[in-house]
């Protein structure tokens, strides 16, 4: 097993994460089995109870594992299948370190966070990494570990000690250590290495030396500030490595190839020359030059309370910019705070109010995503209203398909005061209620949770035939609320049909609206599963209704081709990069 540590300087949120994805796809492209870790050195034991402005959003993996969004950016760029062991926080080790403690593990020895804690960091690390990521049961070849946060943070130092000592266990030609850092660039436009510099001494203070430096920076990096930037850093210039701004993240792969950083890691890990897939790099070159291609624009209402931080809907938005590069269009995403909807607004805030509804009114598409608690659920209802009344092709996801219930049970079926229990416990028409097994009292770790399957009971509806007539899926969830059951018959009766619903038909999946382009919701989160080659069928059925090709699709046997979503490109482009080939045959196909 060889192992690439990740880890940042100067600042937070530099790029690791991108560049830890990045790292992964060149060693998947020569043909190795690769794994990935987050280690994040907050005391919480995962992500489940972060607020969204803190962190972002709370990723979900197919295990129920709730945990930090940077694991998204893995399963999306190296398509991997990973499980809640891989978010490893200090939360988790401390907790069983305790555990082992209490059980008399450590035979009456003082319990220190060294040797103790830095040993079952280390353990948990080697356990971890052995663990198969790609549908089989081979064991990963190489395994990238990125720690959050920043060089000399006090949190994260039980783990720079760890891997000081687990380098030295397993030697170093077998752990190479990769340092992100932030090269600024002043008013004077001078590119300063001096943050670099002293971000290097505390992690070499530490324990660990930097085999490559990745410099993140807003233009490329300058020949005389790698030279000086080696020298004073005492690494290689050529193992200086310049990521600077560019208008697609799927570049950056290309950028680390460019700069021979697959060379370099294969020749300091002595890794095997196995015969790559040119065809990797080939279809990431072809996507990230799709994605900076001007298209006829696809316009998307996007209402949601934490619009403020994209981070917050990070896996949203990315399932929406995958459907959007497979039917060749730019996506404009219009982001609305709810709360700007809702009648308050509108006496207090007329001037967000009407900017609000004028986002709306102008989208091709709607969609409303996941969330709890009470605030602006109302403008969401608004929203859900004016797409069903006005036919705009609209999406709920998670809270947006309950609140799509609701809103047809208050203003077609009459029901007035129709809500969900979680926001109206004494509604006369609780449509939404909890599922008591999920509500134990406890907040964190209690939801439900998860990979689910879905089965198919109408083999007429819109999704079964997105999802290639299948009669049952697998997406992921993460709720403690339902359906009422005792409503379904009589809504359903209505015209808001449950075309979807668990294995063991308690539980409702999924709507579909009679009479209307495109009006669907999913209890899942389809997001977590989509793929930059292999975009969410429920995304890509709203994008397509967006855009007026959502019937020519279905003719055609849900198959994109040109016939179906046009061809935008010139004629050059496509010489140069035959990419509709190279995404089209991989877009249906689902892992």
């Amino acid at each position: 097993m060889k192992y690439i540590l990740v880890h940042g300087g100067v600042i937070s949120g530099v790029g690791k994460g991108i560049i830890s994805s990045s790292i992964g796809t060149l060693m998947k492209s020569i043909g190795l089995r690769v794994t990935a870790i987050k280690i994040d050195p907050y005391i919480n034991i995962d992500a489940g109870t972060f607020n969204p402005y803190e962190h972002g959003e709370t990723y979900v993996l197919n295990d129920g594992g709730e945990c930090d969004l940077d694991l998204g950016n893995y399963e999306r760029f190296i398509s991997l299948s990973l499980t809640k062991d891989n978010n490893i926080t200090t939360g988790k080790m401390y907790s069983e370190v305790i555990q082992k403690e209490r059980n008399g593990d450590y035979l009456g020895k003082t319990v220190q966070i060294v040797p103790h804690v830095t040993d079952h960091i280390m353990n948990t690390v080697e356990r971890v990494a052995k663990l198969p990521t790609d549908g089989t049961n081979l064991e990963p070849e190489v395994c990238i570990i990125e720690l959050g946060g920043t060089i000399g943070d006090i949190e994260s130092m039980p783990f720079v000690e760890a891997f000081r000592q687990f380098e030295f266990n397993i030697g170093k030609e077998n752990f190479m250590n990769l340092h992100v850092s932030l090269v600024p660039t002043p008013g004077s436009g001078e590119q300063k290495t001096k943050p670099i510099q002293n971000s290097v001494r505390t992690l070499r203070g530490q324990g660990l030396s930097p085999d490559m430096i990745v410099c993140r920076c807003k233009l490329a990096l300058e020949d005389s500030t790698k030279r000086k930037i080696s020298q004073f850093c005492s690494v290689p210039a050529d193992q200086v490595i310049s990521v600077h701004d560019v208008g697609s993240i799927y570049r950056v792969p290309l950028i680390l190839h460019e700069q021979k950083v697959t060379k370099f890691i294969r020749e300091r890990l002595q890794l095997p020359k196995y015969v790559g897939s040119k065809n990797t790099l080939k279809k990431w070159r072809a996507l990230a030059i799709k994605s900076e291609k001007s298209f006829k624009e696809v316009t998307i209402a996007f209402v949601g309370k934490y619009i403020q931080l994209e981070d917050a809907y990070v896996s949203v938005i990315k399932a929406l910019k995958h459907s959007a590069l497979a039917i060749n269009r730019k996506l404009v995403i219009k982001f609305i705070d709810s709360e700007d909807l809702q009648d308050e607004a509108k006496l207090g805030h007329p001037a967000r109010y009407y900017e609000a509804f004028q986002k709306l009114c102008s989208a091709d598409g709607v969609i409303v995503p996941g969330g709890f608690g009470t605030r602006g659920t109302e403008g969401k209802i608004t929203a859900i209203n004016w797409a069903r009344e006005h036919k705009i092709p609209f999406l709920g996801i998670c809270l947006g398909m309950q609140l799509a219930v609701v809103e047809f049970s208050r203003n077609v079926m009459g029901l007035e005061g129709a809500n969900s229990a979680e926001f109206d416990p004494k509604t006369k028409h609780p449509v939404i209620i909890s599922m008591p097994e999920h509500h134990t009292g406890v907040m964190g770790g209690t939801m439900r949770c998860g990979q689910r399957e879905t089965i198919f009971k109408d083999k007429e509806c819109l999704m079964y035939k997105m999802y290639g007539k299948q009669d049952k899926i697998s997406e992921r969830h993460r709720h403690r609320y339902e359906v009422n059951p005792d409503f379904v018959q009589e809504i359903a009766a209505q015209g808001l049909k449950f075309v979807g619903e668990d294995v063991d038909g308690e539980r409702m999946e999924i709507i579909e609206l009679k009479d209307h382009p495109f009006f669907v919701g999913l209890q899942a989160h389809p997001e977590f599963e989509s793929r930059p080659l292999k975009p969410s069928p429920p995304y890509l059925g709203l994008l397509l209704a967006s855009i007026k090709k959502l019937d020519n699709y279905i003719e055609n046997g849900c198959n994109l081709t040109t016939e179906v979503i046009g061809d935008d490109s010139d004629e050059e482009y496509l010489r140069e990069e035959d990419f509709s080939k190279l995404m089209l045959d991989d877009v249906r196909k689902r892992d």
